[in-house]
C-alpha cells in the first residue's frame, strides 16, 4: 500500500507543475484521496462487503467530489487532476499511468446488469476536462481524449479524439511521441482532419480559378470571345482559410 502511495505521489509531482512537494500532494490533492479511498472500497467490494464498499465510495464522493464505483478497476499511478465532478462507473477499467481531469464521465450506455457497460482506458490514456466516454469499448494505450469530447466508439492506441461526437484528429506514428504527456489531452501541433480537408478544397478551387483566368486570357489573345467572371464572384482564399483556422 505504501509503495503504491509513493508511486502515486511521485507521478502527480511529475505531471503537475503546481505540485511543490510530497506533503502538499498527500494533504491537498483530492484526486489522490479519491484513489486511495477507492482502493479500500474496491477491496470491500471484492470481499463481498458490497454495502460497505458503496458507503466508502459515497463518503469519498462527499469528501472529494469524485465518484468512483467500488466495482471499477483502477490501475497504478492514476492521476485525477482537480477531479471535481469525475464519475467512473462500475465496470470501468482505468489502466496504469492514466490522467483524468475534472468533469470526466466514464459511463455506460446499457442497463443490463452483470455485463461490461463502461469503457476501458489502457495504459497512459489522457482524458481532458469535461469529456464523456460512454460505452463498453477500449481507448487504446497513450490515446488522448480532448476536453468536452463525447466518445462513443473505440479510440486506437496513440490517437487523439476530439469533438461531439468525437472523431480522430491524429494517430501518432512513433510510440515515443505518443507517450509524451499532454495536459488536458491537447496534442502540440495537432490539427483537425476536417479543417485540413476544407483548406485543401479551398486551395484547389483557388488554383482552378487561376487556371480558368489564364485560359480566358489565352482565348481572348487568340480572338475568341470569352466571358470573364466578375471580381465579386472570385473566391477569397485568404478569408476562407482564416475562417477554417
Amino acid at each position: 500500500m505504501f509503495s503504491n502511495l509513493r508511486e502515486d505521489i511521485q507521478s502527480i509531482i511529475e505531471r503537475d507543475p503546481a505540485a511543490r512537494n510530497a506533503w502538499e500532494v498527500l494533504t491537498c490533492y483530492p484526486g489522490l484521496h479519491a484513489v486511495v479511498m477507492h482502493s479500500w472500497a474496491h477491496a470491500c467490494w471484492r470481499a463481498n462487503f458490497r454495502w460497505l464498499g458503496r458507503f466508502i465510495s459515497y463518503f469519498a464522493r462527499v469528501l472529494t467530489g469524485i465518484e468512483i464505483h467500488p466495482g471499477a478497476t483502477i490501475g497504478r499511478r492514476v492521476f485525477i487532476d482537480h477531479g471535481f465532478g469525475v464519475v467512473i462507473g462500475e465496470t470501468a477499467v482505468v489502466g496504469d499511468d492514466c490522467t483524468i481531469y475534472q468533469g470526466v464521465t466514464l459511463g455506460g450506455t446499457t442497463l443490463v446488469a452483470g455485463t461490461k457497460r463502461h469503457p476501458t482506458l489502457e495504459r497512459g490514456v489522457i482524458v481532458g476536462a469535461g469529456a464523456q466516454v460512454l460505452g463498453a469499448f477500449t481507448v487504446g494505450e497513450y490515446a488522448k481524449v480532448g476536453s468536452n469530447a463525447v466518445v462513443v466508439k473505440p479510440v486506437p492506441a496513440g490517437a487523439t479524439a476530439v469533438g461531439n461526437p468525437a472523431h480522430i484528429v491524429r494517430k501518432e506514428e512513433q510510440t515515443r511521441s505518443a507517450q509524451m504527456f499532454a495536459a488536458y489531452g491537447v496534442t502540440p501541433n495537432g490539427d483537425d482532419p476536417l479543417s485540413k480537408a476544407l483548406r485543401n478544397l479551398i486551395n484547389h478551387v483557388a488554383q482552378q480559378d487561376e487556371q480558368i483566368e489564364r485560359m480566358c486570357a489565352t482565348m481572348k489573345a487568340a480572338g475568341i470571345r470569352c466571358h470573364t467572371p466578375d471580381e465579386s464572384d472570385k473566391l477569397d482564399q485568404a478569408q476562407l482559410n482564416r475562417l477554417v483556422d
